[in-house]
C-alpha cells in the first residue's frame, strides 16, 4: 500500500485528521479544527478528494454544515445549512436540532450531497453543501408523523441516521431511522415505502411493525448491492434484493455476545464478508462492550457463523462504546479497519481485523470516523 490514508474524525469537541506514513505504520495527528463543537459526522467526497464536508453543531452558529474545497486546508460555513420549510400552522412547525449523517451523492452527480438530520428529515444540495434544500417526498410525506414520531428516538432525539445510494441508480435510494426502521425510494427521493419485514421491534405491541424499528446502520455490499446488512436496535440482518424479507443473522453470534451493536462494515470486495462491534443490550443496555472485553466479530459467509477477533483489545475492563459513524473501512489490501471509542480512543486493524492497535488517544468523545484517500 502506498497511498497515504487519512482518518477524518468528529468528536463531541472538535475535528481531527490522522494520516499514515504510507503503510498503515506510523501515524500523526493533525488538530484540533472547530475546538469545542460538536462534530457529528466528518466526510470526504470519494468523487473529488479535495472536497471535505462537517455536520455542526456550535454554540453561536447552532446546526450547520461546514466545507472545505481544498482538503481541508480552510473552511467556510454553508451559505444556506438544513432547514425544514417555514410551517403556518405553528404545531407543525419543525427546526433542525443537528445534522446527523452527510452522504455523497451518486458518482454521476457530482457536486451533490444528501443530508439526514434529527429530528429526522431529508435535505439535497446541489453545489457541494453550500446550499441544501428540504426534501419534500420524505419531509411532507402524508406518514411523516407516523413513520418518525417526536416522542421518540435516540436519547440526543430521533434521527434520520443515514442515507445510503446504490451505485448502479442514482434514483434507488434508502434510508435508515432511529424510529421507523428502513425505507425505500426508486425515484430520487420523490416517494417512500417502508422496507422492514421480518425485523424485530420488541419494544412495540406488535413485534414485527410494517414500520417502528431502530435500524442503527444499513450498508450495501459494494460487489453486489443487491445485498443489504443491517444493524438493528434488535440484532443483526441482512436482506438480498428483490426480496422484502430480512433475514436475523445475528442468531449465529455466540449466545453470550449478543447481536447488539451500533453498526456494520461490509468488506469493500467480498460480499459474504463484513464486521460488527458488538456492545452490551441487556437489562438497562449499557451500550458497552460484553463483559468488558471488547471484540470485533467477522463473518465470511454472508452471517452464517461469526469469529471473534479481539487481539490487541484490552482483555478485561475495556468498556468500549463505538458508535454509529465510528466504525469503518479503507480499501487497502489487506483491508485497514478503524474505530473510535467514546473514551477518545482511536484503534486500527492493518490486517482485516486479526491484530489491533490503539493509534490516538485522550480525544473528546468520538462521534465519527471515516477513511479517506489523502488528497
Amino acid at each position: 500500500m502506498t497511498s497515504v490514508t487519512q482518518l477524518l474524525v468528529g468528536t463531541r469537541k472538535g475535528a481531527w485528521v490522522y494520516r499514515d506514513d504510507g503503510a498503515r505504520g506510523a501515524w500523526s495527528a493533525l488538530g484540533p479544527q472547530f475546538l469545542g463543537q460538536i462534530i457529528n459526522h466528518f466526510v470526504q467526497d470519494p468523487r473529488d478528494a479535495h472536497v471535505q464536508l462537517m455536520a455542526a453543531k456550535t454554540g453561536h452558529l447552532g446546526p450547520t454544515v461546514f466545507r472545505s474545497l481544498d482538503g481541508g486546508a480552510s473552511w467556510t460555513e454553508a451559505a444556506r445549512p438544513p432547514a425544514f420549510p417555514q410551517a403556518g400552522d405553528k404545531a407543525k412547525a419543525r427546526a433542525v436540532d443537528h445534522s446527523f449523517w452527510l452522504q455523497p451523492g451518486h458518482a454521476g452527480e457530482p457536486g451533490v450531497w444528501w443530508a439526514g438530520t434529527s429530528p429526522p428529515g431529508l435535505f439535497v444540495s446541489e453545489d457541494n453543501g453550500a446550499n441544501w434544500e428540504s426534501v419534500a417526498g420524505f419531509n411532507d410525506h402524508p406518514m411523516y408523523d407516523k413513520w418518525v414520531p417526536a416522542d421518540s428516538g435516540t436519547p440526543d432525539g430521533p434521527l434520520l441516521n443515514q442515507i445510503v445510494i446504490d451505485p448502479r441508480d442514482a434514483a434507488h435510494m434508502y434510508l435508515a431511522t432511529s424510529t421507523g426502521g428502513v425505507f425505500e425510494s426508486r425515484d430520487r427521493a420523490a416517494t417512500w415505502a417502508p422496507l422492514n419485514r421480518g425485523v424485530e421491534a420488541n419494544f412495540m405491541p406488535d413485534p414485527y411493525p410494517e414500520y417502528g424499528q431502530d435500524a442503527h446502520f444499513i450498508a450495501l455490499a459494494p460487489t453486489k448491492p443487491d445485498r443489504i446488512w443491517q444493524q438493528n436496535h434488535c440484532g443483526i440482518y441482512r436482506l438480498d434484493r428483490p426480496g422484502v424479507d430480512w433475514t436475523r443473522i445475528g442468531k449465529a453470534m455466540p449466545a453470550e455476545i449478543g447481536d447488539i451493536g451500533f453498526t456494520i462494515v461490509p468488506h469493500p470486495r467480498d460480499p459474504e464478508t463484513a464486521w460488527v462491534f458488538p456492545m452490551d443490550g441487556t437489562e438497562v443496555w449499557p451500550r458497552t462492550s460484553p463483559g468488558g472485553r471488547p471484540a470485533v466479530y467477522r463473518t465470511a459467509d454472508g452471517g452464517e457463523s461469526w469469529t471473534r477477533q479481539d487481539r490487541g483489545f484490552p482483555t478485561e475492563q475495556g468498556w468500549f462504546t463505538v458508535k454509529r459513524q465510528a466504525f469503518c473501512a479503507d480499501a487497502g489490501e489487506p483491508l485497514g479497519l478503524y474505530l473510535g471509542t467514546t473514551g477518545g480512543e482511536v484503534w486500527m486493524s492493518a490486517d482485516e481485523g486479526q491484530e489491533w492497535q490503539a493509534i490516538g488517544a485522550h480525544l473528546p468523545e468520538i462521534y465519527s470516523v471515516t477513511a479517506a484517500p489523502a488528497p
